[in-house]
């Protein structure tokens, strides 16, 4: 009995320990997760622009230097939680697709470049959950 166990836990369980694929794509989603709730909450404490630009394997984000401004043409760079502006994915994790960049207002709010809301934004990663940012609130979920 102990011998059959081991054999299905040997054709099962060993071949997804070893793909590390699915470790990265959980770690990239929950960088991006965390950044964009950061991102967020940074608009809010600082009731300024914050800038969410997408790259085919990356988030980077900046803030306006000019609280009055929509965009981020004259932007600072915005130390994330991990100590950097950009979360970038490990090789072979990327998102479905590139998403659309968009800015939070200073009340937390999603918006495209010229300040207009935008609608909720659905950000897909391959082999990961989506991450979810809300229209009108711009509350970050999974």
């Amino acid at each position: 009995m102990v011998i059959v166990i081991l054999g299905v836990l040997a054709v099962v369980a060993v071949p997804r320990i070893f793909s590390s694929n699915d470790f990265y794509a959980r770690g990239f989603h929950d960088e991006t997760l965390a950044l964009l709730r950061y991102a967020q909450k940074a608009a809010v404490a600082q009731r300024r622009t914050v800038c969410v630009a997408f790259a085919s394997g990356s988030v980077t984000l900046t803030m306006a230097a000019n609280p009055a401004t929509v965009d981020c043409a004259t932007a600072a760079t915005l130390t994330g939680p991990n100590g950097s502006p950009t979360v970038t994915a490990r090789s072979g994790v990327s998102f479905s697709g590139t998403p659309s960049n968009f800015n939070f207002n200073g009340l937390g709010q999603p918006m495209d470049a010229s300040g207009a809301p935008v609608a909720t934004q659905t950000i897909q990663i391959t082999g990961a959950a989506d991450v979810i940012v809300e229209a009108q609130t711009g509350y970050v979920h999974d």
